[in-house]
């Protein structure tokens, strides 16, 4: 929100799948926020959103100071550390550049 993003919070997550909705004015991402306790990088996370409407599934690393952002994908399973995500060091700017980059 410090950076001029709007942030919503559905009331009911259950039908949706959707923890955040995020906007910059003209266009607003549907976000679902998720954690992994490995360490590994290149674990396979998987699709528990499938045909729902996400544009991002954000990963934070429990036991490290890491996480990523992916677009959301339509597989069972994906690796974490797929080219199609961007990892970020959790600290706010760096989350937002890789947002950003995906956004």
């Amino acid at each position: 929100m410090q950076d001029g993003w709007q942030v919503f919070a559905p009331l009911l997550d259950a039908a949706h799948a959707v923890d955040f909705i995020v906007s910059d004015g003209p266009k607003s991402y549907r976000i679902q926020i998720k954690s992994v306790t490995s360490q590994d990088e290149g674990c396979d996370v998987q699709n528990a959103w499938k045909d729902r409407h996400i544009d991002y599934v954000i990963y934070f690393a429990q036991r490290s100071n890491w996480g990523d952002v992916c677009p959301a994908f339509a597989t069972n399973r994906k690796k974490l550390n797929d080219p199609a995500h961007v990892r970020f060091q959790q600290n706010r700017n760096d989350f937002l550049r890789a947002f950003h980059a995906c956004a």
